[in-house]
Order: structure tokens, then C-alpha cells, then sequence
């Protein structure tokens, strides 16, 4: 009671003497934001030679390969817009579920702030993308900064904030270093696939590490102002809630009998396979003059007779139930849940 009595009583100098360090970091990304911001606007001839002359070294060794450009194609995708939105929505439900009001605030704030500052500054700085000699990606709109880049840095980076108090200790620098290895690939696949400038990307790493750090910084001032004791980053926003923001506690008991229970799911498997892959070859060769034969012919024909625009248009929706990117799209959405209300992990394992 004490400590938080001493907190509370001068919250703004136990603020700075936990922090400067982490401000001064902070304020040398914005200053480092910024001149790169200036020099970019002005066209320095060494920044403009350095930009160009790495895009066309890139395009020289990246667009003859294949198989690489489809890795980089899909690595990039982890730092798209569709990804990130779904990464934080599904986090800010499960926070909120979970009642971690404070952490989902954090995370809406820093991922909307992202966001507006993308296409603001793009539309300011009005830089048009590379051109290469061979084109690998195809992008529209402005290229400082990179979207991608900023976007990954910031929602990567606030996650890991989040849920890194759920993480024994001696796994939360390698997830750090995970983190970073992830964002600093998202941004090299920009450069390389020849849509954004080696200053587009740095740029937006700054812009990025200094949106973060101002609202982590943030958050942190408003824990003191709650009583709470100002803790380091690397033991996450809010360590208190290190088991509410866990997906689900380890269920050691999943299989009793582990041996057992992967010899029966691997006897099972290959019983479902082999079945199905027995009827599918009678199927394509031997059932030819049999009752399947008719009925494959038989169903079809009389769909095609009684098809009208409005029941084809009713049959193309409702197949798309079943197809893949919606069983993955529900799965994706269902999974979380699961984790979040029920901190299970068997429903999850049982749906894939």
C-alpha cells in the first residue's frame, strides 16, 4: 500500500525516471520520421540514388526467380490490411470477452491511429511508386511510407505488448525477436517486389516504432494514474492480466493415453482416405452402365432442365458455404472464440 500511495502522490516524476530512456527512443524515431520525411519531399540526390539504385539491384535479383517471388508474395501478405484488421478485431473481442476493457482500447486506438496516418501522409508527400525494369507486383497509389511496413510494425508491435505477460518468461525474448524477424520480412518483400523505396520502408518503420511507443507510453501514464506501479516493457502493458489475456490454459489430459490416442487418430485417417479414395476410383473407372453412373447423369439433367437465373444465382450462394476460404474464414472467427469464452483448446483441435 505504500508503493502505491508513493505513486499516486507523484506519478509524473516516477514516470520519467522508468522511462527516459524509452522516451528519448521514442522522440529519435519521430526526429529520424521526419527529416527522412523532409528529404524525401526535397528529392536529395543521394537518398534518390541510394532508393533507385537498390530497387533496380532488387528487381535484377529477385524477378528471375520464380519460386521466390511467390515466397515474397507471401510473406508481404502478412503485413496487408485484411490480415492486420483481422489479427486486431479478433483481439479486441477476445480482450473484451475476456473484460480487458483497458488493452482493447489500447489496441483500437494504436491500429486506428496507423490507419490515418498511412494515407494521410501519402497523400502529403505524393511520391510516385518505383519503376523497374521488370514488374513484379502492381500496387496503386503513393509510396511514402509503406503501408505495409508501418501497418505490420504497429499492430505486431502492439500485440506482442499485449499478450506477452501471458508468455513464460524465458520465451518472451524469442518471441520479440520473432516479432521483429516478421516485420523487418514484411518490410524487405516491399523493396524487393519492386512497390515501395528502401526509404519508404525505413520511414515507415520510424513513423511506426514512434505511434507506438507515444501510446504505449500513454497507456503506461494511465496504469499510474490508476495506482499501478510502472513495470518494463518487456513484461508486457498490463502483467497483471497475465491470465486473462492467455488463450487457454495447457490441457494436459488431452490425450490420456498419448501413444494410444495418435495411433487411433492415424488408423482413423487413413481408414477415411483409403475409403474415400476407393469409391473415387470405382467411381472414374467401374462404375460405368451402374445405378451410380445413371444417377450421376440422371441429377444433373434435371437440375439443368428446371434451372431458372434466380435458383442458379440461390445454388452458386449456398455452395459457397462449403468451399474453402469459407471453412476458413468460419474457422478462423470460431477459434478465437472458443479460446476467449470457453479457454479451451479441444473444440479448436476437433474443427481443423
Amino acid at each position: 500500500m505504500g508503493a502505491v500511495r508513493d505513486v499516486l502522490r507523484r506519478p509524473p516524476g516516477h514516470f520519467t525516471e522508468r522511462t527516459i530512456a524509452g522516451l528519448a527512443l521514442v522522440l529519435g524515431a519521430g526526429v529520424g520520421f521526419g527529416l527522412l520525411l523532409v528529404l524525401v519531399r526535397v528529392r536529395w540526390s543521394p537518398l534518390y540514388d541510394v532508393d533507385h539504385g537498390v530497387a533496380r539491384w532488387l528487381n535484377d535479383q529477385v524477378s528471375p526467380i520464380g519460386p521466390l517471388v511467390t515466397v515474397l508474395n507471401a510473406v508481404t501478405d502478412l503485413g496487408g490490411r485484411a490480415v492486420i484488421i483481422w489479427l486486431v478485431a479478433v483481439a479486441v473481442v477476445g480482450l473484451l470477452i475476456r473484460r480487458q476493457g483497458r488493452l482493447a482500447v489500447f489496441l483500437i486506438v494504436t491500429g486506428a491511429g496507423a490507419l490515418i496516418l498511412d494515407p494521410s501522409l501519402k497523400t502529403l508527400v505524393d511520391r510516385l511508386r518505383p519503376e523497374v525494369a521488370v514488374p513484379i507486383g502492381g500496387y496503386a497509389g503513393q509510396s511514402f511510407p509503406s503501408g505495409h511496413a508501418l501497418g505490420s510494425m504497429v499492430a505486431y508491435g502492439a500485440l506482442l505488448l499485449v499478450f506477452l505477460p501471458a508468455m513464460a518468461a524465458r520465451w518472451r525474448r524469442a518471441a520479440m525477436i520473432g516479432v521483429g524477424t516478421v516485420v523487418f520480412l514484411i518490410g524487405f518483400t516491399r523493396v524487393a517486389l519492386g512497390v515501395h523505396f528502401l526509404s519508404d520502408v525505413v520511414g515507415a518503420w520510424l513513423l511506426g516504432a514512434a505511434w507506438l511507443g507515444v501510446t504505449a507510453y500513454a497507456f503506461r501514464l494511465w496504469r499510474l494514474e490508476r495506482g499501478r506501479p510502472a513495470t518494463s516493457f518487456t513484461q508486457g502493458l498490463e502483467p497483471e492480466a497475465a491470465h486473462e489475456v492467455a488463450p487457454a490454459p495447457d490441457e494436459r489430459r488431452l490425450l490420456p493415453h498419448a501413444r494410444a490416442g495418435i495411433a487411433e487418430i492415424i488408423v482413423g485417417w487413413v481408414l477415411v482416405f483409403g475409403a474415400l479414395y476407393g469409391f473415387g476410383m470405382f467411381v472414374s473407372y467401374y462404375a460405368d452402365g451402374t445405378f451410380l453412373a445413371r444417377l450421376d447423369e440422371t441429377v444433373p439433367s434435371w437440375f439443368a432442365r428446371h434451372g431458372t437465373p434466380l435458383l442458379d444465382d440461390v445454388s452458386w450462394w449456398w455452395s459457397k458455404a462449403g468451399d474453402t476460404h469459407t471453412i476458413m474464414f468460419v474457422s478462423l472467427v470460431f477459434c478465437p472464440l472458443v479460446l476467449a469464452i470457453w479457454r479451451r483448446w479441444r473444440p479448436c483441435c476437433s474443427w481443423r
